[in-house]
């Protein structure tokens, strides 16, 4: 954050007219003292505490007939704020720290540290706004040599391969595991990987980032790491604005030379933060209910996640669907950015199956022999097969009963049923509500147990004895 100190050149303070919600209206004595789009001013309520507005709107003299004035929102809680206080520009929009001294730390929307272990060491700043860059460079496939990344889960590297610079969502409902697969995801893939680590909660519970702190601590790859929250019971600004200062972060890591693994939880509260911001603006929605720049809000963050000729941010997304709708038009927003799509499944959660990926509705642009390899690509599609033969089945025996099957087609069910519960695996993560120890497991290992059950090697074993189960050996 700028210091309040640093006034910007030619302006002087406004004075606030009016409050609706976390939307605050400030009049400037004339045009020349107008602060621009993004600015940061600050106010002080009754009892001094600060308040941190930032400019997102003019209104027009005609219109308002009350001189010279802005819309701002609040990034931090409004109490206390009285009218015609003053609002003071600092000079410029949100600067974070940025570098190694951000490190192992948690901060807030504006980069300040919430872990109660005094400031920051970084001495360089960056603003989370920047201009955009104009130019031709090359296509994010042309950039990549398609490294992968094992990440240790074995329904991901067998079906979903992750490669280094893409991007890659986590999509479900409310409680079918979004957030434990991203950290299982973190710790895995951190473990293994060279570079950093920025992690950024959007609207989401601060109990998670607890434990995902705690987890990276104990881990000991928390000094590579990075964690920004913008809270579900802070303003719609801060939720909204914290995941331009994650993107910051991992931007100037990139810049340094560093591959960089961008976490966000979740990018759907992101897109909800700015809907309530334009719906208090009082912006007409669009035709969905959504805000008019939903599109745009969402291209500027996303195309932010980017891969240089040396180096790469990598981002996995987990985006809430509401109400399990997957054609919510937030959510169909962000598909367009995703090279892979995990969808989490209700009724795999109803079976116990975890982590609760829909093989047959999720989807990998990178499932390709040219990248995986031919022996993983045939193995992929073979099980892909055996799945959805047995959604078929699965109908017809739940009408007759498997007694009524062909005996291939009960070969055929009686594997699927030890695939599915084979791709079942225990979390580091989850170990304090499962009891059950985490499991990391290699692709090869993966690969070879699939050849196992797919081959009919395992036909004699009991289905239930493969679930939540390493490599078969």
């Amino acid at each position: 954050m700028p210091d309040k100190n640093i006034a910007k050149t030619g302006t002087t303070a406004g004075r606030i007219t009016g409050v609706q919600g976390p939307v605050v209206i400030v009049k400037f004595d004339s045009p020349e003292n107008m602060p621009d789009i993004y600015d940061v001013l600050e106010a002080r309520t009754y009892d001094g505490k600060k308040v941190v507005l930032e400019v997102v709107e003019y209104l027009s003299r005609r219109a308002t007939d009350v001189g010279d004035v802005v819309r701002c929102i609040s990034l931090s809680p409004l109490s206390g704020l009285q009218r015609n206080s003053e609002a003071v520009p600092v000079g410029g929009g949100i600067k974070i720290p940025v570098g190694e001294g951000v490190c192992s730390r948690i901060l807030n929307v504006f980069g300040e540290p919430v872990d109660k272990k005094g400031p920051v060491s970084s001495k360089e700043f960056e603003p989370i706004h920047k201009k955009k860059k104009i130019g031709f460079g090359m296509s994010r496939a042309k950039q990549m040599k398609f490294e992968i990344l094992e990440t240790g889960i074995k329904v991901i590297d067998l079906l979903f391969p992750m490669i280094k610079g893409t991007r890659t969502g986590i999509l479900g409902g409310a409680a079918l595991g979004k957030s434990v697969i991203i950290l299982e995801l973190m710790h895995n893939v951190t473990r293994k990987q060279k570079g950093y680590c920025i992690f950024t909660g959007a609207g989401e519970r601060i109990r998670e980032g607890n434990e995902l702190y705690n987890e990276l601590d104990r881990q000991k790859i928390l000094e590579r790491s990075v964690l920004a929250f913008g809270q579900m019971n802070e303003p719609p600004g801060a939720r909204f604005e914290i995941v331009h200062t994650g993107i910051t972060l991992a931007e100037h890591f990139q810049e340094k030379g560093n591959d960089v693994l961008f976490f966000v939880d979740s990018v759907f509260r992101f897109a909800q933060a700015g809907s309530e911001i334009s719906t208090l603006l009082g912006r007409i929605p669009s035709e969905t209910g959504y805000q008019p720049t939903l599109t745009s809000e969402m291209s500027d963050f996303q195309e932010r996640i980017k891969s240089s000729g040396r180096t790469a941010i990598t981002a996995i997304e987990a985006v809430y669907v509401p109400s399990d709708d997957l054609t919510d038009p937030a959510v169909v927003s962000i598909f367009s950015y995703l090279d892979s799509i995990l969808i989490l499944s209700r009724q795999h959660v109803q079976l116990g199956l975890y982590p609760a990926i829909d093989p047959l509705l999720s989807s990998s642009s990178y499932m390709d022999p040219h990248i995986i390899g031919d022996r993983h690509f045939e193995v992929a599609q073979n099980v892909i097969i055996v799945l959805n033969k047995f959604e078929e089945l699965r109908r017809i025996v739940s009408i007759i009963g498997i007694e009524e099957l062909s005996r291939e087609d009960r070969i055929m069910f009686e594997r699927a049923r030890r695939l599915r519960n084979f791709l079942t695996q225990p979390f580091y993560t989850a170990e304090l509500y499962t009891g059950k120890k985490g499991l990391y497991i290699p692709l090869e290992k993966t690969i070879r147990s699939c050849e196992k059950i797919i081959s009919g090697e395992m036909d004699k074993t009991p289905p239930e004895d493969l679930y939540m189960i390493g490599e078969i050996e």
